[in-house]
């Protein structure tokens, strides 16, 4: 069988280029060609971090400290109300801009802290809570409790860069 026209197509090892073409030579969705990447803010906020997380799952630890080192935001780990309260009270320049929550969570009790953080902090800081998709009983409790977001694992997983982002320039505006 003749394969000179593979040559001619620069492809000369025999295999098929697959290019913007996907599997069965059909086009390949426009999601896989889309790479967001987002800009870092610039230096010069440092201070006390406005962006506190209550998660124990060590995959979205790595994930949120990763993406924040990209972005160059500040954001702090914590387990307990306590401890974020004493972190709160410690810094004095206001409250944060941003929680988040893994609602999942079994060491920070978070249908019972958002009440508390809620009557503590003021209406600017948001509270952002993550679920796993068939959490439906789950998601309500929180939204009762006073939780702003709540989102699926997926969909914070996706739109985590642009959360932190929005939060920590949110509050480079108001410090300026």
């Amino acid at each position: 069988m003749d394969h000179s026209y593979r040559n001619q197509q620069g492809n000369d090892n025999g295999q098929r280029q697959r290019g913007p073409m996907g599997r069965r030579g059909m086009p390949a969705p426009a999601r896989f060609f889309q790479h967001q990447e987002v800009e870092p803010l610039p230096p010069g906020h440092n201070g006390a971090p406005k962006i506190y997380a209550f998660i124990d799952d060590l995959f979205f630890v790595a994930k949120i400290q990763e993406t924040a080192r990209k972005l160059n935001v500040k954001v702090e780990f914590v387990k307990t109300g306590e401890e974020l309260f004493e972190k709160l009270d410690q810094n004095g320049n206001g409250n944060p801009s941003l929680i988040i929550f893994d609602l999942n969570s079994n060491t920070s009790k978070p249908l019972t802290l958002i009440p508390k953080l809620k009557s503590r902090l003021k209406k600017d800081t948001n509270i952002i809570g993550f679920v796993s998709h068939v959490q439906g009983d789950l998601k309500l409790k929180a939204q009762e409790a006073g939780c702003d977001m709540v989102m699926p694992r997926s969909a914070f997983s996706s739109n985590l860069p642009q959360l932190l982002r929005r939060h920590a320039a949110s509050e480079m505006d108001l410090e300026q």
